[in-house]
């Protein structure tokens, strides 16, 4: 066997899928297991462990017995050509396991076992020096078999404490699913991302522009895809939406799937899909598919398997962009504790403190860019796309008082688990009941949603920095247990998620939307206050006046206010049609301004300001 220190993603054979859990836990089986949850089922590549050794959720497959007897075994369930095997030791907080050498062999029945042989003698590889390092081995002799074993010889021995543990990936040559979309299915680096873009806007420069909003740390373009009727203009009702994708460049699924949707939205579209040409009419779509270009370059040149759990995952100055937005949790924590007139606090647009702003703070300029673009187009619905697990997370991510995990709801709370159940009901992977967990925690019993502070603390998260300081609703989706599927997979992981991505872009559509207006002029108004009655967080109308709540179906007191003139309320009622209910407002200056704009024009006051003079 030849030992690789390198991979690149076009290897002639991809995995057979350990790590995506397209191989099932029926296909994996052991001579012995120490325990349930270090049984076969957990040999798998990249699996992490949960935090108490013992638990069901332990980081590898471990031997009952110390011997070169024992052994774990794949079922490929077909013929395939095996090409080589990748190991890692165990993914645990508390021991040391690794594999250091090892055999293969191969077998069409499990009963005769074929070993792979290095010339005249039985191949032996070694490599595995510690338990994270994934280490790829090839083998000298490709076989065709149905079944494989891996057979370890030596291991790190701490007296009599070393176990036999590992987690693999098979590579072998399968069919490959087939989409019946004609995309571009491969894994796309900068250079190649930004070729498929422009490829993109050349056959649907209609609908299409592509911009930057930004560069990362050493340069690269932070490009934008735009789709719409009408690229380059924000239309007065029509409400903005963003995917973002790629803010840990390791997790690289939804990077390929926003240029995948970029691509089926423009063929649908000359095909004269109605669904298709009714989202694009009706919305302004922008699709970030890299916000950590560094971290991906990073990830791509090790490639799909010996990339690791992190590498890749941070920007190149070492930045944690989920954690790297301002923290305006605190902000409006510490305003609630301090303030006993709760009509006197703001709920809303949350200004950025400070020192966040300086040059010093320690901010990524990727992040900076996502700001600035957060600040300047009016979204009203994004998601955050990312890998390694599979749960849609909605708001709040961070727990008030840094519990480790706490449920902690906004106000607006029946919603976000409204758009997070779209997406995790439409994805063909979570809603399936038989599916397995991923690592170590099962999120099918909370039906493949979960409030992000309940899972684990994030303290300044996109998702609570777009609904502090923005109007947008925003979650994460986590798509894939592998955050760097093999470019095999990714036909399948579209048919998975197609639905879910359009069925999520359309709750835009949600709710209620209006233009506050000047009653007298007829001109929109900037900056107005929509308050629904019951609901602690309101929203502002932007530069045209126009303004989109999102909403569940039901009857809402609404309130709308500016300064200058006077509040104006309504009740409007929202339906389970996928169509906003339109709320307009008609705003009347209060008496002082009016008669000051109407004396400065030369013109003659009205009878019902006469009225009110008379009475003053």
């Amino acid at each position: 066997i030849r030992p690789l220190v390198t991979f690149h993603p076009a290897l002639e054979c991809p995995p057979l899928g350990l790590e995506s859990l397209r191989v099932k836990d029926a296909q994996l089986r052991a001579s012995s297991f120490k325990r349930r949850g270090l049984g076969p089922h957990r040999g798998r590549l990249n699996i992490q462990s949960g935090i108490e050794d013992g638990d069901i959720y332990d980081g590898a497959w471990c031997a009952q017995h110390r011997d070169n007897k024992q052994w774990l075994q794949v079922d490929a369930q077909r013929l395939t050509r095996f090409i080589g095997v990748i190991l890692q030791g165990r993914n645990s907080i508390w021991s040391w396991d690794v594999v250091h050498t090892y055999k293969v062999q191969f077998s069409n029945d499990t009963l005769l076992w074929k070993p792979c042989m290095n010339g005249t003698e039985e191949a032996v590889s070694e490599r595995n020096q510690d338990a994270e390092t994934p280490v790829l081995a090839l083998f000298n002799t490709p076989t065709v078999a149905r079944y494989i074993r891996i057979n370890p010889q030596s291991w790190y021995q701490n007296g009599t404490q070393g176990d036999i543990c590992l987690r693999a990936e098979v590579l072998g040559c399968a069919l490959p699913e087939e989409s019946k979309d004609k995309l571009d299915f491969r894994h796309h680096n900068y250079k190649e991302m930004r070729k498929l873009m422009k490829s993109v806007n050349e056959e649907c420069p209609n609908i299409t522009r592509t911009y930057s909003i930004g560069r990362s740390y050493t340069g690269l373009k932070l490009y934008v895809m735009e789709i719409s009727d009408n690229p380059g203009k924000h239309e007065l009702g029509e409400p903005e939406f963003r995917y973002v994708a790629g803010m840990h460049g390791n997790e690289v699924l939804g990077r390929e799937l926003l240029l995948n949707l970029m691509q089926y939205l423009c063929h649908e579209y000359k095909r004269g899909n109605q669904r298709v040409v009714r989202l694009v009419q009706e919305t302004r779509i922008h699709l970030l598919p890299s916000m950590n270009p560094d971290g991906y370059e990073m990830a791509f040149k090790k490639g799909s398997e010996l990339a690791g759990w992190a590498l890749g995952r941070y920007s190149y100055e070492g930045i944690d962009m989920n954690h790297n937005f301002a923290d305006l949790n605190s902000v409006m924590w510490n305003a609630i504790e301090l303030e006993t007139d709760r009509s006197k606090l703001i709920n809303h647009y949350f200004p950025i403190p400070e020192q966040y702003t300086s040059e010093e703070a320690f901010v990524a300029s990727e992040t900076r860019a996502v700001i600035d673009w957060m600040q300047n187009v009016p979204f009203v619905l994004g998601a955050n796309l990312h890998g390694g697990e599979l749960v849609v997370t909605y708001p709040y991510d961070m727990t008030r008082d840094w519990a480790p995990r706490e449920h902690t709801p906004t106000a607006d709370e029946s919603f976000f688990r409204w758009l997070a159940t779209a997406y995790a009901s439409t994805n063909q992977v979570m809603s399936n009941p038989d599916r397995r967990p991923c690592h170590n925690k099962d999120f099918l019993r909370y039906n493949n949603i979960i409030n992000g502070a309940d899972w684990h603390n994030v303290p300044g998260s996109m998702n609570d920095f777009s609904y502090l300081h923005t109007n947008c609703f925003e979650v994460t989706v986590e798509l894939s247990c592998d955050k760097f599927p093999h470019a095999s997979e990714l036909p399948v992981e579209w048919e998975n998620n197609r639905e879910s991505l359009l069925v999520y872009m359309e709750q835009v559509h949600r709710g209620i939307k209006g233009v506050i207006r000047d009653k007298d002029t007829g001109t929109g108004i900037a900056d107005a206050i929509i308050k629904v009655e019951d609901i602690d967080h309101h929203i502002r109308s932007v530069a045209d006046g126009d303004y989109w709540r999102l909403l569940n179906p039901g009857e809402y007191h609404v309130m709308a206010s500016a300064e200058g003139y006077l509040p104006s309320s309504r009740t409007c009622r929202v339906m389970y049609d996928h169509y906003p209910t339109i709320c307009d407002f008609h705003l009347i200056k209060v008496p002082k301004q009016r008669i000051k704009d109407i004396l400065a024009k030369g013109g003659k006051l009205p009878k019902d300001l006469q009225l009110r003079l008379l009475w003053c």
